[in-house]
């Protein structure tokens, strides 16, 4: 089974992965297979500290260790679902329905040997690659119900949404027989995959989890700007795994998807903090990383289709409108997805993916679309967009309605005012610390 990293027509210099391909088809190549190791720890990074830190600061004092647990029990239960079942459902091959999802013929790796390759590189080094994928996703939800969703149903949500949701999704766009991917809709590191199907799916936990006791009357700051700060570094750095890994080579279309990310990203958090300092007369430390994320999130499905001009106009884009969409959703729909999870990784995710047939050929290093014309790359991308956020907020409202019957969705009454680090956890993040 082939894998591109795009859409069916690979951008400059991107990896073609030939799964479990005899060697006498692809020799491995150690420089590839190094870098796609270190890319893999630097998207684990990503979770593990860098999200839990970022989202551990925006929350109140007395619930900073029950965002940290989730992270990391996230990270820990992905991990064997992914071994057991989910890069299976992901990157192998179902047989006739293999447009739709990947089957049971990889489950427990089976068929993976020493031998296997994907592409240059060993194919358990992309196993790995793609279960920090599939860690950082439903780990990315945590932010729309932190301070009030139950343990229990974290986990159980979590569990549930990575099979039936991220991995079709992951078949449809980044396998060869995933029928988007055969549409030809490009998404390089995971606009759709990841951030338009966890920002999406957010918007619905959200609602039906339902507003934290304090919201919107009385709208709490961060308790520690410093941790969103160090999370929101580390993120940045990580981001460099995500998007130059994802050409699962160390080669041209790496270097250009670091440099783009990069520019993007300081082009966003700049961006952002102009806005609130002409808005509010104050440039925010919280407001700039938090353009920041959103100028990494935009220029994530673009990161092999655009050149370095076209990344800064995406980072700028990215900020502008992902900051009306937080005053939107925050203060107009008044939606309660606590750490803007929808407003900036499925906006972003989904800007960027729309954007990218419009840059793809502007100023140097750009890849361009090939043979492709910018109206039919768009009206590729635009289903794209449509189809995977109205999967995820289908199926993300089902998995919360069946969960619903046999669990509570929040947490106890008495747990929200006293904070869940304590009554569900019996321990403090801070010791002397209130909330």
């Amino acid at each position: 089974m082939i894998i591109v990293r795009s859409g069916r027509v690979a951008a400059a210099g991107l990896a073609v992965a030939l799964l479990g391909a005899p060697a006498a088809f692809a020799e491995t190549n150690s420089g590839d297979t190094a870098w796609v190791l270190t890319a893999t720890a630097l998207v684990l990074l990503m979770t593990l500290p860098a999200l839990a830190l970022f989202y551990g600061g925006l929350v109140q004092s007395k619930n900073v260790l029950s965002v940290l647990s989730q992270c990391v029990v996230i990270a820990c239960l992905m991990s064997l679902l992914w071994f057991f079942v989910g890069y299976s459902l992901a990157f192998g091959d179902g047989g006739p329905a293999n447009g739709f999802w990947g089957g049971f013929d990889k489950a427990f790796l089976n068929g993976v040997t020493a031998e296997s390759q994907t592409g240059t590189i060993p194919e358990t080094v992309f196993f790995m690659f793609q279960m920090t994928f599939a860690i950082i996703t439903p780990a990315l939800i945590v932010g729309a119900y932190p301070e009030r969703a139950g343990f229990g149903f974290v986990l159980v949500f979590s569990s549930a949404w990575m099979l039936l949701v991220y991995a079709p999704v992951c078949h449809w766009v980044w396998g060869s027989g995933g029928w988007l991917f055969q549409q030809g809709v490009r998404d390089f590191a995971g606009g759709l995959v990841v951030h338009a199907t966890a920002g999406s799916s957010a918007l619905v936990v959200a609602t039906m989890v339902g507003k934290r006791k304090h919201f919107p009357q009385e709208m709490r700051p961060p308790h520690s700007p410093v941790l969103v700060m160090i999370g929101a570094a580390l993120l940045w750095v990580g981001w460099y795994g995500f998007n130059a890994g994802s050409a699962l080579g160390a080669g041209q279309s790496a270097g250009n998807a670091m440099l783009v990310t990069h520019l993007s990203a300081s082009a966003a958090a700049l961006t952002w903090m102009a806005i609130e300092w002409i808005k509010f007369g104050r440039p925010g430390l919280v407001g700039a990383v938090t353009g920041l994320i959103a100028g990494l999130a935009t220029i994530t499905p673009a990161a092999g289709s655009v050149g370095p001009l076209g990344a800064v106009i995406i980072g700028v884009l990215a900020s502008v409108v992902c900051f009306y969409a937080v005053t939107l959703i925050r203060n107009k729909l008044k939606i309660d997805d606590s750490l803007d999870v929808f407003a900036v990784h499925g906006v972003g995710g989904i800007l960027g993916t729309l954007i990218l047939p419009v840059l793809a050929s502007l100023g140097p290093l750009a890849p361009g679309l090939g043979d492709v014309s910018i109206a039919q790359q768009s009206w590729v991308q635009l289903q794209g967009v449509v189809v995977v956020v109205a999967w995820s907020v289908a199926v993300t409202y089902i998995i919360i309605k069946a969960a619903s019957f046999t669990m509570k969705l929040r947490a106890k009454p008495e747990a929200e005012i006293e904070g869940l680090d304590m009554h569900v956890h019996g321990e403090r993040a801070w010791h002397g610390i209130g909330g």
